[in-house]
Formats: structure tokens, C-alpha cells, sequence
């Protein structure tokens, strides 16, 4: 199933950018991967004063989920009161561009705070980047492969269905992980029942979108250089045009990455309400 999954990546979605032009719905063009480099820049994937405690207790460990056969490391939390196997509706999350660190670490022990299974992924396989110029490099590796990275998101819901049973899951991701969120609702629509992209790059073609069965939450910042607004709105458009259950919140003054808590675009009173409505859209459609 994975090997016509690819074909079907490769010949309508995501394009290896690196050799080939770039396809609407893609991850990123090398123009795009630009654009995050001067979103991003200034910023560390430093945690700072804004790193949260999850709301209850929780539990966290790494696991194992299959990609292509081959095994790779993940980071789970769950709410402590819940047994290792406890089958609880699911979040599937996706690091930003720095990779799997401590600051998605953390938002994964936040979320499942709120009553949720957090299976975060590791796209980049071990490696975690320490300045843009790594974080370019990486991103572009993983747009050189993109069916790979539709198989970590298919592993990742078998290791949930297969270890514990989940029955509901959702899938968030912020930047280069909001783009894949949307990504792996589209590709795997019978998969997820929720998702939530956060400044990610937008699809706006209306065959792709189409495919679209999870409901929707999109937050972006009007500010962002780097996903422009009217691309934003286009894809809202559409997404109404084809009946799909899409909210799409655009925040006045906000600019990229304004819910990563480091660097120098965190803005506390936009991230605080788009985790309330993350949260309230998870509650809606995930219990």
C-alpha cells in the first residue's frame, strides 16, 4: 500500500523540490525553504522562559514505531493516571523545522496533559538542528524523500493502533511539522479524525484538498513573510468551495513560528488562544 502511496506522492503532492520543480502542496520549494531561513532568523531552538508544565501529571518515554521496515525513535506522553497500553484518543505530532528537541518535547507533555495519547515523530532521525542553516539542510532532506516522510506518519498511526488500540487520532505539527500535518491528512484521510497545522506551508489546489476528510484548525499570523496571507485565505476559499470542515484563524501582528517558545517571534497572548482553541478542536472531535 505504502509503494502506490508513493507513486501517488510523488507524481501529484510533494515532488522532490531539489531536482524537479516544485508542486502546489509540497512541503516546500527551495523558495519556500528560503523564506523559512529569513522567518527564522535570530531565532534558537532554545527553550526559554515560556516552557509550560502539562496542566496534570503526565508520563513520557521514547518508543519505536516502523519506517519502511526500518525502526526509529519517537517521543510519547500520556496522562499518568492511564496504563502503558490504555487505548485514549491520540495525537500524532510533527517537530517544527529545528527537529525532535526539548521545546516539541514539551508541547507534547503539554497536550497530553489534556487527556490525550502524544505520539511526537522524528522526521529527522536522530539529528536535531542547531541553527537555521542546519534547519535548511535537514528540511531539504526530508523534501528529497517525501514518500519516507508519509511513512513515518502511517508507522506512527499503526504504532498507536497496534500497541494501544486508539481508535481516534488526531495530528498537529507546527512550520515544516503544520505543513506535514496537513500533508498526512490529505494523504492518509482515513487515518485521522483531526488536524491542526500551525503556520505550515498551505495547499490550495482543489483536487488535492478534496481528499480532505479530517476537520480542520489552521492558525497562522498576518505578519508571516514566509506563508503569505492571501495563499492563506485562497486555501480557506477552496476548502469552503468543496464542503470541508476547515477553521482557518489569522492573527493581527503575529508573524512565524509566534507559538515556539524561543527565538524572537513568541507572542504569549496569541499562542495562549490558539492552544485553546488546539485543545477545543482536539475535545470536539477526538472524545
Amino acid at each position: 500500500m505504502l509503494g502506490r502511496l508513493s507513486i501517488l506522492i510523488s507524481a501529484l503532492v510533494l515532488g522532490a523540490c531539489a531536482t524537479r520543480p516544485a508542486v502546489e502542496g509540497t512541503t516546500g520549494s527551495q523558495a519556500h525553504v528560503d523564506a523559512m531561513v529569513r522567518e527564522h532568523a535570530g531565532h534558537t531552538p532554545v527553550a526559554n522562559e515560556a516552557t509550560m508544565d502539562p496542566r496534570t501529571p503526565v508520563v513520557a518515554q521514547e518508543v519505536e514505531y516502523s519506517v519502511d521496515g526500518s525502526r526509529v525513535r519517537g517521543y510519547e506522553a500520556r496522562p499518568a493516571g492511564a496504563a502503558a497500553n490504555a487505548s485514549l484518543p491520540s495525537v500524532v505530532v510533527i517537530h517544527e523545522w529545528w527537529g525532535l528537541n526539548d521545546n516539541v518535547r514539551m508541547m507534547a507533555r503539554r497536550l497530553a496533559g489534556e487527556g490525550y495519547r502524544v505520539l511526537a515523530v522524528d522526521m529527522y532521525e536522530g539529528q536535531v538542528a542547531q541553527s537555521p542553516e542546519q534547519a535548511r539542510t535537514l528540511m531539504q532532506g526530508v523534501m528529497q524523500n517525501p514518500s519516507r516522510g508519509i511513512a513515518h506518519l502511517a508507522g506512527a498511526v499503526r504504532s498507536l493502533e497496534e500497541r494501544t488500540g486508539a481508535q481516534r487520532i488526531g495530528i498537529m505539527g507546527w512550520c515544516f511539522g503544520g505543513a506535514w500535518a496537513l500533508q498526512g491528512a490529505l494523504n492518509l484521510p482515513d487515518k485521522f479524525d483531526a488536524a491542526v497545522m500551525y503556520y505550515g506551508r498551505v495547499v490550495t489546489d482543489r483536487e488535492q484538498l478534496a481528499r480532505l476528510r479530517a476537520p480542520l484548525l489552521g492558525l497562522f499570523g498576518a505578519e508571516d513573510q514566509g506563508i503569505p496571507v492571501d495563499q492563506v485565505r485562497q486555501m480557506e476559499s477552496t476548502l469552503r468551495d468543496v464542503g470541508k470542515d476547515a477553521t482557518i484563524q489569522i492573527y493581527p501582528g503575529a508573524g512565524h513560528a509566534f507559538a515556539n517558545p524561543s527565538g524572537q517571534a513568541y507572542k504569549a497572548d496569541v499562542a495562549s488562544d490558539a492552544w485553546r482553541r488546539t485543545t477545543s478542536h482536539f475535545g470536539l472531535h477526538l472524545r
